[in-house]
């Protein structure tokens, strides 16, 4: 069998799809569950991820260790009148190169989970006549998406209220993947691998920041004026925090001069152990990030992105809010002064902490990459049925 993952650019999209391929593999081990087309075990090497060479996957992909082709692909939304040319041409070649793809490949199914990079391939796959899906994380679905929608077999969303968007006779709420070493609860704290990875201090109050795979400047500039009023509180908390390339010595340097024990990275690979490690987060509102986070437990303050298509990370912040699990602080409102109000009363309230993580947990859908393999696995062998009768009848 072979299965192609089309999308990403970030994280939100690359992640659930990660999610998927672990679990297409582990299905394959179980006994008695095999490929529907023979008896060989799914493996890395047939599921085969198509990506931008300037997204997150380029990076991420090959250390995870499955094959990735490239497109070339770029959005239209907000863009001026000859971007969005240029965007239409590009989308043309990304159409032709994803035949390209479709022919070297002959994957049982395509599977969008959103990106740029997902429109060429899952379009010119149901031209092809190949089982295809798409995954929708956000309450509110994307144009791409939207678009998608018309001819894709599935479609799998994270939100109730996404479903209005698409055909409802192939519109199923499953939730949205998450990798299975977010999901494993056995992770201990006192994992000695986590503390290798991060050199922070054991059983001292965590606060992990990350504004998504690039970083969020306003997140950072925040923290950093927060610390001065939490510097009654640095002997007691300690940071994790994902910075993005640009912000990163500025961060390092803000630590440092306040004499705040922070582990400060542009980037983080091991996001499984970082969340493990943590006693609050802060972070953006993306769908794959709350997915995660309440796939934990973990209590946090959320940020939404400003800008996100039809403010949809306020929306999902909001769920979260409204059901104990999350405290908002909207980016035009965030200043140092209020994030560090937010942190201490988070750090003093244990109580609090644990209403918020039951509250989180209670939202998590575990199971979301389980229902998700089994829509795909019931497509493809539909797709072989049928192409069985059509050879019969010939």
């Amino acid at each position: 069998m072979k299965i192609i993952i089309a999308g990403g650019g970030t994280g939100g999209h690359l992640y659930p799809g990660i999610a998927l391929a672990e679990e297409f593999i582990c299905r394959s081990q179980e006994t008695g569950v095999r490929d529907p087309k023979s008896t060989d075990k799914i493996q890395k090497k047939d599921i085969i991820f198509v990506g931008t060479g300037h997204g997150i996957e380029a990076k991420v992909i090959p250390r995870e260790g499955y094959p990735i082709r490239f497109l070339k692909a770029e959005g239209l939304v907000g863009k001026s009148l000859l971007k969005k040319i240029k965007a239409v041409f590009i989308f043309f070649l990304s159409v032709f190169g994803s035949f390209r793809i479709l022919r070297a490949v002959k994957p049982d199914i395509v599977i969008g989970v959103g990106g740029y990079a997902s429109v060429g391939m899952v379009l010119s796959a149901h031209l092809r006549g190949m089982p295809t899906m798409i995954l929708e994380q956000n309450s509110v679905p994307g144009a791409a998406n939207r678009f998608l929608g018309r001819f894709a077999d599935a479609i799998a969303v994270t939100y109730q209220e996404s479903i209005a968007f698409f055909p409802r006779d192939k519109t199923y709420l499953t939730g949205n993947p998450v990798r299975k070493k977010i999901l494993d609860k056995n992770t201990s704290r006192d994992n000695e691998l986590i503390y290798s990875l991060f050199p922070l201090e054991k059983g001292k109050f965590t606060i992990f920041v990350f504004g998504g795979s690039s970083g969020a400047r306003s997140i950072n500039y925040s923290v950093m004026e927060a610390l001065n009023y939490l510097l009654d509180l640095r002997q007691n908390i300690q940071f994790l925090h994902q910075t993005g390339e640009v912000d990163y010595e500025k961060v390092k340097e803000s630590y440092r001069k306040l004499g705040f024990n922070g582990i400060v990275a542009p980037f983080i690979y091991q996001m499984a152990e970082a969340y493990v490690c943590s006693d609050l987060i802060i972070c953006r509102a993306g769908a794959t990030t709350l997915s995660e986070i309440t796939a934990m437990g973990k209590p946090v303050i959320l940020i939404p992105y400003p800008y996100a298509a039809a403010n949809h990370q306020e929306m999902n912040a909001r769920k979260l809010e409204d059901m104990g699990a999350a405290k908002v602080i909207l980016d035009r409102d965030l200043n140092g002064g209020r994030l560090a109000n937010a942190i201490r009363e988070l750090y003093t309230n244990e109580d609090m902490r644990k209403d918020m993580q039951k509250a989180a947990v209670a939202f998590g859908r575990a199971d979301a990459s389980e229902k998700i393999v089994d829509m795909a696995l019931s497509i493809i062998k539909t797709d072989m049925a049928d192409k069985t009768v059509n050879k019969h009848r010939r």
